[in-house]
């Protein structure tokens, strides 16, 4: 496909990617909702995704504050005066992209060349291309040996000769990543689940057994709704509760620049620190602990031989919920954003309901409702998400202390 072909191809993905929104304030949201349309077109998974955006989005802010020069820079890069920020933002995430995702290089071509053509040629244009290709080969530098790429060793639990299933697990490889901002994956690990002749897993058990089940009697349509919602794992159904902040026309560029570094780097983080805990524990799922119920040591959970969940169970070890930490990570950094100001509207839509939208008037309403989802969904009990969110506030918060830094 040509470079004219695949520029058709991206703007019809892109409006239907839309809707019906207006256009965002500025470059830095452009690209996030242009770079989330790429990383869902790439079919990876979350973690891959989140690791992806954070580089792009450090890239992007590098180059954006090195020309505003609004907060302290960590890569202290020099660009020409009067270089243009969209120019920089585009070849910031013009050449993060294609070295990450090489797979998707027609639709990120498309993607830049829509953005630069829309800067007016010139030495302006020139000198953001300058410093924003400056910007991406320096953070990729940085990132290039952070472990995303070591060979993955998991070791299937299995007794000679005896069959055990062949699908394997996702991410075992990540909690020997090097963080962005944590000191090492393990910094938040939270204590173990809970011992399974409790309260807590006999109440947990209990609550997911009927609300999770495929065909629950107990989960209203309500309920099935925010379930289908929250299938949706991909950085993009996050990115639109951040750009509901970030279209305001109040907000400077780099601003947002810097408020998307953060919350990229903090769900990289996040994610690392979530699989260090779950390979840690490797704590059983909703179907295999209902399906064994009779195993447990415990007289309160009856089993249930048939027993499956509304959606399919993600392949990896249950505790802590990595949905639930991002959700948490995320809001932690917005409300540090949005300080003492009004709380806008946060908004977001999911493709695995069908790109319906849902709404939330606050921060804990939004986090509240993932964790919710994901009981909801069958494959989480309500412990781990209260871990989880736990975690994620941690970490949201080293965020702010690294990243959303006071004006220098």
């Amino acid at each position: 496909m040509n470079i004219r072909a695949g520029l058709r191809a991206f703007l019809l993905l892109l409006v239907s990617w839309l809707g019906c929104s207006k256009a965002w304030a500025d470059a830095v949201t452009d690209w996030n909702t242009k770079a989330g349309m790429i990383v869902t077109e790439a079919k990876g998974n979350a973690q891959i995704a989140t690791r992806v955006l954070a580089i792009m989005h450090t890239a992007a802010y590098e180059a954006t504050n090195a020309i505003t020069q609004r907060y302290g820079t960590g890569l202290k890069l020099e660009a020409a005066p009067g270089a243009s920020v969209d120019a920089a933002v585009a070849a910031a995430s013009h050449v993060t992209l294609l070295k990450l995702l090489p797979a998707q290089a027609t639709s990120i071509e498309a993607a830049y060349v829509d953005a630069i053509g829309k800067v007016p040629d010139g030495s302006a244009r020139a000198a953001g291309i300058a410093v924003g290709e400056k910007a991406a080969v320096a953070v990729l530098a940085l990132r290039l040996d952070d472990g995303a790429a070591a060979v993955e060793t998991y070791r299937p639990q299995a007794t000679p000769g005896v069959y055990v299933p062949t699908a394997m697990p996702a991410g075992p490889q990540w909690p020997g990543r090097r963080p962005w901002l944590m000191t090492s994956a393990d910094q938040f690990r939270p204590g173990p689940p809970p011992r399974l002749d409790s309260e807590t897993w006999t109440r947990d058990y209990a609550e997911v057994k009927e609300l999770g089940a495929k065909n629950s009697t107990r989960r209203t349509a309500e309920q099935t709704e925010i379930a289908r919602f929250w299938e949706a794992t991909l950085p993009p159904i996050y990115h639109g509760v951040v750009r509901s902040i970030a279209k305001d026309p109040k907000r400077e560029v780099t601003q947002n620049a810097r408020l998307f570094a953060a919350v990229t780097q903090a769900s990289d983080d996040a994610f690392i620190a979530v699989f260090d805990a779950k390979y840690h524990y490797a704590f059983w799922r909703p179907i295999t602990a209902i399906r064994n119920g009779d195993l447990d040591g415990n007289e309160a959970t009856e089993r249930d031989p048939s027993w499956t969940p509304f959606i399919d169970t993600p392949m990896h070890p249950e505790y802590p919920c990595a949905h639930c930490i991002i959700a948490s990570t995320v809001a932690t950094v917005l409300r540090a954003e949005i300080g003492s100001g009004p709380m806008p509207t946060l908004t977001t839509s999911s493709p695995t309901a069908g790109g319906a939208t849902r709404s939330w008037k606050s921060l804990d309403d939004f986090v509240q409702e993932v964790s919710e989802a994901r009981i909801y969904d069958g494959v989480h009990y309500r412990h781990s998400t209260e871990v989880a969110v736990a975690m994620g506030k941690r970490i949201g918060q080293l965020a702010v202390a690294k990243v959303l830094r006071p004006v220098e």
